[in-house]
């Protein structure tokens, strides 16, 4: 069950990722953030309302309240220098940088949490973070500028650490630390507008894809929370960060974009992980 739900969140996010990024290319990508994070956030007070999830523990250890909003400040803040590493340097190095944030949660639940992995897990694992990493299209041929490569480096750390925060926060209540996430999001989104006073010419047209967006980034976070609670944290883990190859796949079948050598390698690196994982 565990393996399923983190699958399922993978596939959620990369298809957010894949429509986000679609309409970041005609609207500034900080209003599409701000607006898809208050979708979240309606989402997830609906999803609280509907569930009575308010009634977890909030505070003290195990509480979501903070893990909850150091996870939303960590996750802001790794998308604005995954932003930025994007508009200043080429995809294909800046997200497989990027997607190595899973190492972090990771290390965590090694380490921490003191999850144990049998060889062949070990083995499962290592082949879903390279494929994770190779399908994101690595260009390791060419040199890179610095800042593109520090501000990816910036949005692993940020992705990681907000990881780590959802799996504990998720303890108490993988709803109520989505939602704190959201509404700690939502709190950085009003300030930007409150300063900008507009949304980057977003309108009706847009609103379709925009919730689409906005429900499934809350889902994916919250089915990776749930993941975290079924079986072990790190495969957990391991199995969400494979978003970028429903990305890249989504893009191949609907932008015709051509997937290189190296992307087919990491696909296939990641059904051997996922199948190896499986067999626990």
């Amino acid at each position: 069950m565990a393996s399923f739900l983190a699958l399922l969140s993978s596939g959620l996010w990369g298809s957010a990722d894949y429509h986000a990024g679609k309409l970041s290319k005609r609207f500034p990508s900080i209003a599409v953030l701000a607006t898809t994070q208050a979708i979240g956030f309606i989402t997830g007070l609906i999803l609280v309302l509907l569930t009575g999830a308010w009634h977890a523990q909030a505070f003290g250890s195990g509480g979501y309240f903070f893990a909850g909003a150091c996870a939303g400040l960590c996750g802001y803040a790794g998308l604005m220098s995954l932003y930025g590493g994007l508009s200043t340097g080429r995809m294909g190095v800046v997200s497989p940088i990027s997607s190595l944030g899973a190492l972090i949660p990771l290390a965590y639940a090694i380490i921490i949490k003191g999850d144990h992995l049998s060889t062949i897990l070990s083995i499962g694992v290592a082949a879903a973070l390279l494929g994770g990493f190779l399908a994101s299209g690595p260009e390791v041929s060419q040199g890179v500028p610095l800042k593109p490569v520090l501000l990816a480096l910036s949005a692993a750390l940020f992705f990681g650490l907000a990881l780590v925060f959802m799996a504990i926060g998720s303890q108490s209540s993988a709803l109520m630390t989505m939602f704190m996430m959201r509404t700690t999001t939502l709190m950085i989104g009003i300030g930007i507008f409150a300063k900008v006073r507009n949304i980057g010419g977003l309108g009706r047209p847009e609103l379709p894809i925009l919730i689409f967006i906005g429900v499934a980034d809350f889902a994916a976070n919250l089915l990776l929370g749930v993941a975290t609670t079924k079986g072990l944290v790190s495969l957990a883990m391991v199995l969400g960060s494979l978003y970028p190859i429903a990305t890249a796949l989504l893009a191949y079948k609907f932008l015709h974009e051509r997937l290189h050598k190296v992307q087919y390698v990491g696909i296939a690196f990641a059904v051997v992980g996922v199948a190896l994982i499986s067999t626990r």
